[in-house]
């Protein structure tokens, strides 16, 4: 079938307006997915912490009784969850070593699911694969590592930047 038939055809103009549309999608450039999930992680994340610092004798019994994350006692896990929840987020939304903001966050992902709330995966699910995004492209073109890898970039032996950073 011909490329005039195919147009023509009730199902060649269905087939077409979908190639278009996939077309249209596949030019977004990364830049503009990368900005929300960095704010909907940062926002995750910030929020946790507002809630730890509202009621800090509430933070460290719910590390005492219901976190309980092995090997560490609980007021240093509350106080390291605190740090991570405070400082990542700001990194992200930022754009500023947003790979490895990410990496921290899904190290604490993985805490969360597997000692702390192994039934909420549906929602760590979530927040990994959106960290997982962050930690493979970077944070996109609209961020401070887009212009840090501009300017020094060069001192890791490469002229551009590398693919959605």
């Amino acid at each position: 079938m011909s490329d005039v038939a195919t147009s023509t055809s009730p199902h060649g103009s269905v087939c077409l307006a979908i190639g278009r549309g996939l077309r249209w999608l596949n030019q977004i450039p990364y830049a503009v997915l990368a900005l929300p999930l960095r704010f909907a992680v940062a926002t995750v994340f910030w929020n946790s912490a507002m809630t730890k610092l509202a009621n800090w004798d509430t933070t460290i019994s719910l590390f005492t009784d219901e976190y309980k994350v092995p090997l560490l006692p609980p007021e240093l896990a509350a106080h390291m969850a605190l740090t991570i929840e405070l400082t990542t987020p700001v990194l992200l939304v930022l754009g500023l070593f947003t790979r490895f903001a990410a990496l921290v966050l899904l190290g604490m992902t993985a805490v969360i699911e597997i000692f702390v709330y192994p039934q909420a995966w549906p929602t760590h699910i979530q927040w990994a694969a959106m960290l997982l995004v962050l930690l493979t492209r970077g944070a996109g073109a609209v961020s401070i590592d887009q212009w840090l890898w501009h300017h020094f970039g060069r001192l890791f032996g490469v002229g551009a930047a590398p693919t959605g950073l």
